[in-house]
């Protein structure tokens, strides 16, 4: 309880002189805005000190012993799903690029049938605490389980980016302090929430950040309507009449070539399949029934939001782009750049009161979000490496437990590195890289452990360490990094696309499947021969754990 009052006492100590930091705006603090963020704060950490209490065994800490319902854990995986990326990333890129940010939300969303008829029931009947559980069920457990932790951690590392990118920039808008500084301050809140409070803890601030931003987005959504007398048409026209074209409602701004459109959208398709952290969830219910609920009630609530971002970011172009209080006079841009566009319209529709509670939902959305990446990516290091790797399964609970914490604060402090580094880059093309890498290397080995008989573990371990590979690669050596970051040049990339799935997901399944079929050893007719015990575990959730030599 010490630590806890101790990291509230500092950031109210940092907030309060915030306004002696030098920015670029010079802008007054919003006091409304302040005092609902430490009123968030301060309920946060009150949910970690009540959820610490009750955080007593792995269980516990990794699935909040099972204990939640399908309505509460779909609230829970929105509230996941409804990231920083969500909200100012694709409300940001809307307000840039008009009709192309739509292929964010579509694509975010079509992944969830993919969930809810080939993984939900199957995962929730075969795992304990990771999606390396299930993908390992009856195969070798130490290769699976290494390649599970690593796109696990890749996956957490490139989202984690996106998410700390976010919440920087918020506070930097809201507080005046500097950007590197209102990385530190988040990073120190999620380790501090994840540490103490666990998957308890993150599952009741997603649930309650989710209420918030549904009915905040709502409001905004609303408010904008209003304005334009409830016509989309309107909306749409006044939009194309201040851009001053109407490429705006046309696709090709933003994804301009076949190749990339069709890439990205089996980044976002696959890749929502292959989240660790959203995997991770449906381990918290009982059992598949709730499982099954769990998506059918988080596909309502996003789809839902995701129908609002297209509408806060055409209002964003109506009612800030053109309006000097939210500009930098000497660039022409937002304050805090295009990722602030939600942020701003706020003010602009509901003054600074509903601004303070959009920049804290805000604040809370990338707090539950990165509370989550952060626990999957400990839970990846803790126990598929170092308890089933590493300890071959020879390790008590409570040095696990231990194992997961140090892991938490090592991940919080990489996080705050990374998110520094990486300040100028949208935050959903950030999150579209998360995608390509789950759909690389961890959704082909779940789905294949899942479905096809004759997987083994060298195809699942060279077709996946192929995919991820290839991932990473093209990543690195595309417009972003090898261009942008690298040269200063997109131009100079030598892999010529931003979305690299389409490449690296064919690569993962044909290593895969050539991998196992012609793997022709005893260990692989063993396994063949397990996956019916597997496939009866899997429909009934009843049945022996696998018995190969792990």
């Amino acid at each position: 309880m010490k630590i806890l009052l101790t990291t509230f006492l500092c950031i109210t100590t940092v907030l309060a002189t915030s306004g002696d930091a030098e920015v670029s705006d010079q802008r007054d603090l919003n006091i409304p805005a302040i005092i609902m963020f430490l009123f968030f704060v301060l309920a946060t950490l009150g949910i970690t000190y009540w959820a610490a209490k009750r955080t007593k065994t792995a269980k516990d800490f990794y699935t909040a012993g099972g204990g939640i319902t399908g309505f509460q854990n779909g609230l829970a995986i929105a509230g996941d799903y409804m990231s920083a990326a969500s909200f100012l990333g694709i409300s940001g890129l809307v307000y840039l690029k008009g009709f192309d940010g739509l292929i964010y939300s579509i694509g975010f969303l079509v992944g969830w049938p993919i969930i809810l008829f080939l993984i939900a029931e199957q995962l929730r009947n075969l795992g304990k605490y990771t999606f390396a559980d299930v993908a390992s069920y009856r195969l070798r457990q130490t290769p699976i389980r290494i390649l599970a932790a690593l796109g696990s951690i890749a996956t957490v590392l490139l989202y984690l980016i996106a998410q700390m990118v976010g919440s920087g920039k918020l506070i930097q808008v809201l507080f005046g302090l500097p950007y590197e500084f209102a990385v530190i301050l988040v990073g120190v809140m999620i380790i501090v929430l994840v540490t103490f409070g666990g998957m308890l803890a993150t599952t009741w601030v997603q649930i309650i950040k989710a209420i918030l931003l549904l009915c905040g987005a709502s409001f905004l959504a609303i408010m904008i309507m209003s304005k334009m007398g409830f016509s989309f048409e309107t909306l749409f026209q006044n939009a194309v009449n201040i851009k001053g074209t109407r490429s705006i409602m046309e696709p090709g701004g933003l994804v301009s070539d076949p190749i990339s459109a069709i890439s990205l959208g089996i980044a976002l398709m696959f890749g929502t399949a292959g989240l660790p952290h959203i995997l991770m969830r449906f381990f918290t219910v009982s059992d598949a029934k709730e499982a099954r609920k769990s998506v059918f009630y988080a596909t309502g609530f996003i789809g839902y939001f995701y129908i609002l971002t297209f509408i806060i970011g055409f209002g964003a172009i109506v009612l800030v782009s053109k309006n000097p209080q939210y500009l930098d006079i000497a660039t022409g841009t937002l304050f805090g750049g295009n990722n602030m566009a939600a942020i701003h319209l706020s003010h602009a529709v509901g003054g600074n009161l509903f601004l303070g509670f959009i920049s804290a939902v805000a604040f809370a959305t990338i707090l539950a979000v990165v509370s989550g990446l952060t626990l999957a990516g400990a839970s990846a290091i803790s126990h598929d490496l170092y308890a089933n790797v590493f300890a071959k399964g020879n390790l008590n609970e409570i040095v696990e437990m231990k194992v997961s914490k140090y892991s938490t604060v090592c991940l919080g402090i990489l996080a705050i590195i990374l998110g520094i580094a990486f300040e100028n880059q949208n935050i959903a093309f950030m999150v579209g890289l998360a995608f390509a890498i789950a759909a690389s290397a961890n959704f082909p080995i779940l789905f294949l452990s899942m479905y096809w008989k004759k997987l083994t573990t060298r195809g699942a371990v060279i077709g996946g360490t192929l995919g991820l590979a290839t991932a990473i690669i093209l990543v690195i050596l595309g417009p972003i990094v090898w261009g942008e970051i690298i040269n200063g040049d997109q131009s100079k990339a030598i892999f010529p696309y931003k979305y690299p799935a389409l490449f690296s997901v064919i690569v993962a399944f044909v290593g895969i499947w050539f991998f196992s079929i012609t793997d022709k050893s005893e260990n692989a007719k063993n396994e063949i021969a397990a996956f019916d015990n597997q496939y009866v575990r899997s429909q009934t959730g009843i049945g022996a754990q696998s018995t190969l030599n792990h």
